[in-house]
C-alpha cells in the first residue's frame, strides 16, 4: 500500500499508538542523552507533527520522498526545515540501532544549507524605548541580555548564588543550552542591579513554576512587550554581540562570551555598519593610490 502526505492540518490527525510509543521512548533517550528539556520539546513536536502528516502505521512504514516532501513544504522557513531535518536524523538512527526499522529514510535526504545572516541589533533608539517602557523587573531580565549576552532561557535560570566576584571585577555564572555553563564579565553595575534583586535568603531573580523559575517564553514575552514593535528580546543579545565586536575586533571573545560552539554563529550575530564597510573601501583606495 503506498502512503501520500496528507494536506490537512496535522494537528487534526490521530497519532498511531507505534508512532507514540516510538516517541516517548525516544524522549526517553534524548534525556539520558543530556537534552535540554527544550530540545526534548522541540524534537518530540518534530516527530509528532511528521507522524501525523504521513499518517502511516509505524516509522518503518516512512520511504525517504515522503520525508523530503514532509520537510519540503510550503509556507516552512529554511530553518524550520534544518531544525526538522535535524530531529528526523536523530530519530531514525536512534530507531536503527534499537531495531524499530531496518532501513534509515533520512540516509536520501538533501542537506539544507543555512540561512544567510541578516543580524538585526537593537539600535539606540530601541534601547531608549525600552528603558520607558519596562518596569523594574523586566529591565532587568533586558539588562542581562543587552548587557551580558544571555539567551532568554538563560535569563530565566539566574540565581543570587551565580554572582561570582572576579579578579578583574564582577562576573556572572551563566547556565547554558545543553547544561553547559559559561562565566561572562560584568559591569559593576549591572552586578548591583542583580544583588537588588536577588531574594533575601537565596534563590533565584526570578521565581516562577519550571523548577522554581520563570520560563523562557514569559522572559522573551516581557521583554518584547516592553519593545517597540518588530522588535523581540533576542535583537539585544543581537545589540551586545555587534558593540562587543566593534568594541574589541575580537570574535573568538565574543564566542565565549555568548556561549556559541562555533564562530561561524557568532557571525551571524554581528553586524557591520556602513561606516565600516566604507572605511574599507577608503583603506583600499588609499593603498591604490600609494
Amino acid at each position: 500500500m503506498t502512503y501520500g502526505v496528507r494536506t490537512l492540518h496535522p494537528l487534526s490527525f490521530p497519532l498511531p499508538s507505534a508512532w507514540d510509543t516510538a516517541i516517548s521512548d525516544w524522549v526517553v533517550w534524548l534525556a539520558a542523552s543530556g537534552a535540554s528539556p527544550a530540545t526534548r520539546r522541540l524534537r518530540r513536536a518534530h516527530l509528532r507533527y511528521t507522524a501525523r502528516i504521513l499518517g502511516v502505521p509505524t516509522p518503518g512504514d516512512v520511504n525517504t520522498a515522503q520525508l523530503i516532501e514532509v520537510i519540503g513544504a510550503e509556507g516552512r522557513s529554511l530553518e524550520y526545515r534544518r531544525s526538522l531535518r535535524s530531529s528526523l536524523v536523530v530519530f531514525y538512527g536512534w530507531a536503527l540501532t534499537s531495531g524499530l526499522v531496518e532501513s534509515n529514510p533520512v540516509s536520501g535526504l538533501p542537506k539544507i544549507r543555512a540561512a544567510s545572516a541578516h543580524p538585526k541589533p537593537a539600535t539606540d533608539d530601541v534601547w531608549e524605548y525600552l528603558q520607558q517602557h519596562a518596569d523594574e523587573r523586566t529591565l532587568l531580565m533586558a539588562r542581562l541580555a543587552c548587557e551580558a549576552g544571555l539567551r532568554r532561557a538563560e535569563v530565566a535560570k539566574v540565581h543570587s548564588e551565580d554572582l561570582l566576584s572576579g579578579v578583574d571585577g564582577p562576573e556572572l555564572i551563566v547556565h547554558g543550552k545543553g547544561g553547559k555553563q559559561r562565566i561572562v564579565p560584568i559591569t559593576p553595575s549591572l552586578a548591583a542591579a542583580i544583588r537588588a534583586a536577588a531574594p533575601r535568603d537565596s534563590g533565584y531573580l526570578f521565581p516562577g513554576q519550571i523548577d522554581g523559575h520563570i520560563s523562557p517564553d514569559r522572559v522573551g514575552h516581557l521583554v518584547s512587550r516592553a519593545m517597540p514593535p518588530g522588535w523581540s528580546m533576542h535583537k539585544l543579545r543581537h545589540r551586545y554581540a555587534t558593540r562587543g565586536y566593534a568594541g574589541t575586533g575580537n570574535l573568538r571573545a565574543v564566542q565565549e562570551a555568548l556561549g556559541h560552539a562555533s564562530v561561524a554563529t557568532t557571525q551571524r550575530y554581528t553586524a557591520v555598519s556602513a561606516r565600516e564597510i566604507r572605511a574599507v573601501a577608503e583603506a583600499a583606495a588609499h593603498r591604490v593610490a600609494l
